[in-house]
C-alpha cells in the first residue's frame, strides 16, 4: 500500500474509534433517563428515550466531522519526529506544490515506506467506560425494582375525598402563562412568562393562557380602566389577547364556579418608546462666522434610539441672501445616509461654500431631522438650527467722523411684506371664517401695521402716532379748533359708509388732541413754563411776535418734536418715508374696520415707498454710548417708596389636596383587630381620587393595587403597612412653623440686661 492509502485507512479507523466512544458513554445515560421517566409516570417516557438516541447520534456525527486530514496531519507532527512538521504535504497534490515542497513530500513518503506510522487513534477509556456501565446498571435496577406503596384509603376517607372534590370551596389557577410578542420594529424576541405580571415594550401583544380547577362556566379579565375582555376556552386552556399601550391593572373573574383564590390585582408595566436623541459633534456652536479663506463647512451629528432609526435623515437647508425688504430665502432638503448600527448612527457632510453661492451678509442655516421606526406613528426629533454667517462688509468713514456708515436701514424694516402676506391669506379664508373671527384677525393685522408705522415714525422725529397728511388740519396761531369736516359718501354703499365713519372718528381724535394741547398751553401759562426740563439759564431772546409760527413753536413746541429736526435721513428720503407712513395709516384704518381688501392697495404702496427708502443714500449711525438716567440722590436712605413698582411676591399659594389620603393614612395607623373589616376605611373614595388624578400621582397603579389588597384582606398587617408607605409620598407637606428662639448664653444675657437697664 502507498503511504497515502495507509494514512487514509488510519483516518477512517480514528473516526470509528471516536464514534464508538461517544455511543459507549451516551447509551447508559439514555437508558437511565428513560427508566426514571417511566418510574415517575411521565406520559411521554418513550419519547425521552427517542430524544436521547437522536442526541447521541448528533453528538457522534459532530465528533466524527472533527476527524479530518488536517487533524491527522497535526497528530503525525506531534507523534512522529520524522515528519519535521511537514505532514500536511502528504495530503496535497503534486501539481499544487513548489519544487522544494515536492522534494520534502518525497522524503516523507520514503520514510513512511521504510517504517509504518504510529497508531494515531484516540485511546479507548476502558476504566471510565466500565465505571459508567456499572453505575448505569445499578441505577436502572434500583429504578425498576424499588417497591411502590399501593395503600388504599378507607371507605370513609374515600367518600370524604369524593365529597370535597365534588364541592370545592374555591377556584384555583393551576397553570398560568403569558406569551409576550413585542412589535416587529423593536426586533426583540418573543418571551414567555409563567406568572401574571410583566414589563413589556409599548405596543406589545400579550396572550393569556390559564387553567382553572374546577372549570368555571365563563371567565374574563377585568382591567382597572373599566374594560373587560372575555376568556375563550380552547381545550383545557382559557385564552385572551390584548395590545398593551399603557400600564394597567387587571383581575381574573370567574363565573359559574366558586370564588377565585387568591383574588388580587395583577400589574402589567409598559416601557414607552423614546424619541431619538441627537448630539451635535460639529460645529460646536449654533452660530459660526465664516473665516477669511474658509472654503468648506463640516457638519457631524450622532443620533441614538432605543429600537432603531431610519437609515436616511433629511437635512433642511435655508439660504438667506439680501438686506432689508429684499431678503430672499431659498429652501431645499438634503438626505444624509447614516453610518453605524440601527440604534446608533452618525451623519456627516461637508458643504462647499463656493458651490452654495454665499456672499457677504448671507446666512446659511441647516437643521437635521431623525425619525425612528415606531410602527404606530414614527417619532421625529429635530436638532437645533446651526447658522454659518458671512458677516457684511462695514465701511468706515474716512472724514474723521466717529461713527459707522451702513448701506441699509435696520433689519426689522422687513415686516411690511409679512403684513401683505397675512392680509392675502385672510382674504383667501374669508368664506370659511365666521364674521367675528374674520374681524378679529383683520384687527390683529391692523395692530401689527400700527406698530410698524410707529417704528418708522421714530426715524422722522415723531413722538405720537399722528394722522395722515391729508387729514391733518392744524389750527392757527391762536389755537383755533381744527377744520376737519369728514367727506360725504358719494354712494350709499357699506364701504363708503365705513370710510366716512373712519374719517369721522379721525376728526374726533384730532379734536381731542387739540383740547389736550389747549389745556397744556393754559397750564404752562399758569405755571410760567413749558413742562420740560429745558435750560432755565438761557440768555434772553428777542420779544416774540404775536401770530408768528416760529414764535409759537419756540414758546409752546419742542424742537425734538419737529420731524425736520431728525438728522438720520436726507430730505428726499424723509419725504419718501412720510409717504410710506401715510399709506400705512390708510391701510391700518381699513384693517381695523375689517376690510383687508381695501387695505391691500395701500399696503403695496407702502412697500414700494419702503423699497425706495432702502435704495436711497447711505445712512449715518453715530456711535453713542448708553446714557443712563441720573440717580436721584435726594431719595437715598429716605425710605420713600412712592413710584416704585411692586415686586412679585416670592410666596406662591399652596395647591390644595384632598383630605381623603391623609385621613386614610391616619386610619391605617391603628393595628388591625382579629376579624376586622374595611368599613372604617374610605378605600373607595381614595381609589376614585386616584383614578381622577392618575397623571399627577407618580405611581397611581401601585397605590390602587395596595388599596385592593387591604380591601380583600382587612386584617393583613403587611398589606396595611404597604398601603401606608405608598400613601406617604402623596400627603401634603405641613406648613413651616417658626423655630423657637434659642436661649442666650452668658454674654448674650448680659447684653440683654444692659439694654433693659438703659430703657429704664
Amino acid at each position: 500500500m502507498t503511504p497515502r492509502a495507509v494514512l487514509m485507512q488510519l483516518l477512517h479507523s480514528s473516526r470509528l474509534r471516536v464514534t464508538a466512544r461517544v455511543v459507549a458513554f451516551a447509551v447508559p445515560v439514555v437508558v437511565v433517563g428513560t427508566a426514571l421517566a417511566w418510574r415517575l409516570g411521565v406520559s411521554g417516557w418513550l419519547w425521552v428515550g427517542v430524544t436521547g438516541a437522536i442526541a447521541t447520534m448528533t453528538i457522534a456525527w459532530l465528533a466524527m466531522r472533527g476527524i479530518d486530514p488536517p487533524w491527522l496531519a497535526r497528530r503525525l507532527d506531534e507523534r512522529d519526529p520524522r515528519m519535521e512538521d511537514s505532514a500536511a504535504l502528504l495530503f496535497r497534490e503534486v501539481a499544487q506544490l513548489q519544487p522544494l515542497q515536492r522534494l520534502q513530500q518525497q522524503r516523507l513518503q520514503q520514510r513512511l515506506e521504510a517504517s509504518p506510522p504510529p497508531d494515531l487513534r484516540p485511546a479507548w477509556p476502558a476504566r471510565a467506560l466500565s465505571a459508567t456501565l456499572m453505575l448505569a446498571v445499578l441505577s436502572t435496577a434500583v429504578l425498576l425494582w424499588w417497591p411502590v406503596s399501593h395503600s388504599r384509603p378507607s371507605p370513609r376517607h374515600s367518600q370524604a375525598a369524593r365529597t370535597t372534590a365534588a364541592a370545592p370551596t374555591h377556584t384555583r389557577i393551576v397553570r398560568q402563562r403569558l406569551d409576550i410578542t413585542p412589535p416587529a420594529y423593536t426586533r426583540l424576541p418573543s418571551q414567555r412568562e409563567d406568572g401574571f405580571e410583566a414589563r413589556v415594550p409599548e405596543g406589545t401583544s400579550i396572550r393569556w393562557s390559564l387553567r382553572f380547577h374546577p372549570v368555571p362556566a365563563a371567565a374574563s379579565l377585568a382591567f382597572h380602566d373599566g374594560r373587560r375582555i372575555p376568556l375563550s376556552r380552547a381545550g383545557d386552556d382559557w385564552i385572551a389577547t390584548r395590545r398593551i399601550d399603557s400600564p394597567l391593572l387587571y383581575r381574573i373573574v370567574v363565573e359559574g364556579a366558586p370564588p377565585l383564590r387568591p383574588d388580587r390585582l395583577h400589574r402589567i408595566d409598559m416601557t414607552a418608546d423614546q424619541p431619538p436623541q441627537i448630539r451635535t459633534i460639529a460645529p460646536g456652536e449654533t452660530l459660526t462666522l465664516r473665516r477669511a479663506g474658509q472654503r468648506t463647512w463640516a457638519l457631524s451629528f450622532e443620533a441614538q434610539d432605543d429600537y432603531g432609526m431610519a437609515s436616511a435623515a433629511p437635512l433642511r437647508i435655508t439660504l438667506a441672501q439680501g438686506e432689508g425688504e429684499n431678503i430672499r430665502f431659498e429652501e431645499r432638503s438634503l438626505s444624509l445616509q447614516g453610518q453605524g448600527s440601527a440604534t446608533r448612527r452618525r451623519y456627516a457632510h461637508a458643504f462647499d461654500l463656493a458651490a452654495l453661492g454665499l456672499s457677504p451678509g448671507s446666512d446659511f442655516v441647516v437643521q437635521l431631522s431623525v425619525t425612528d421606526n415606531r410602527a404606530a406613528g414614527p417619532q421625529t426629533t429635530r436638532s437645533a438650527s446651526y447658522i454659518l454667517r458671512w458677516p457684511p462688509e462695514e465701511l468706515t468713514e474716512s472724514s474723521g467722523l466717529d461713527g459707522l456708515v451702513k448701506k441699509a436701514l435696520p433689519a426689522y424694516f422687513r415686516s411690511q411684506r409679512q403684513i401683505i402676506i397675512d392680509s392675502e391669506a385672510l382674504l383667501a379664508q374669508r368664506r370659511k371664517l365666521p364674521g367675528d373671527q374674520y374681524l378679529a384677525r383683520s384687527d390683529a393685522i391692523g395692530v401689527d401695521q400700527r406698530l410698524l408705522r410707529l417704528r418708522y415714525g421714530q426715524f422722522l422725529g415723531e413722538e405720537s402716532e399722528g394722522a395722515p397728511q391729508a387729514l391733518r388740519a392744524i389750527a392757527g396761531a391762536e389755537g383755533a379748533q381744527p377744520d376737519c369736516e369728514p367727506p360725504q359718501a358719494l354712494l350709499p354703499t357699506a364701504e363708503a359708509e365705513a370710510e366716512a365713519d373712519a374719517a369721522r372718528r379721525v376728526c374726533e381724535a384730532e379734536a381731542a388732541k387739540h383740547a389736550q394741547y389747549t389745556a397744556h398751553v393754559e397750564k404752562n401759562d399758569a405755571e410760567g413754563g413749558d413742562g420740560h426740563d429745558h435750560d432755565a439759564d438761557a440768555p434772553a431772546q428777542a420779544p416774540t411776535v404775536f401770530g408768528s409760527a416760529g414764535d409759537v413753536l419756540a414758546d409752546y413746541g419742542h424742537t425734538h418734536d419737529d420731524s425736520e429736526a431728525a438728522t438720520l435721513l436726507d430730505p428726499e428720503t424723509r419725504r419718501t418715508l412720510k409717504a410710506a407712513l401715510d399709506q400705512m395709516w390708510q391701510a391700518e384704518l381699513h384693517l381695523r374696520q375689517g376690510h383687508p381688501d381695501l387695505a391691500l392697495p395701500y399696503e403695496y404702496k407702502a412697500l414700494d415707498f419702503i423699497k425706495q427708502v432702502q435704495q436711497a443714500g447711505r445712512v449715518y449711525l453715530a456711535r453713542m454710548g448708553s446714557e443712563l438716567p441720573p440717580i436721584d440722590e435726594s431719595r437715598r436712605l429716605s425710605g420713600e417708596r412712592a413710584g416704585l413698582a411692586p415686586r412679585d411676591d416670592l410666596l406662591v399659594p399652596a395647591t390644595p389636596t384632598s383630605p381623603l389620603l391623609a385621613n386614610l393614612w391616619r386610619a391605617l395607623e391603628m393595628p388591625p383587630a382579629a376579624g376586622a373589616c374595611a368599613d372604617g376605611l374610605d378605600l373607595d373614595g381614595a381609589e376614585r381620587w386616584l383614578r381622577a388624578n392618575e397623571r399627577r400621582v407618580p405611581d397611581a397603579l401601585g397605590v390602587i393595587a395596595a388599596i385592593d389588597s387591604v380591601r380583600n384582606e382587612p386584617a393583613c398587617a403587611t398589606c396595611r403597612q404597604l398601603l401606608r408607605s405608598r400613601l406617604w409620598p402623596l400627603l401634603p407637606r405641613p406648613a413651616a412653623k417658626p423655630a423657637p428662639r434659642a436661649r442666650p448664653d452668658r454674654s448674650g444675657q448680659a447684653y440683654l440686661e444692659a439694654l433693659q437697664s438703659e430703657q429704664r
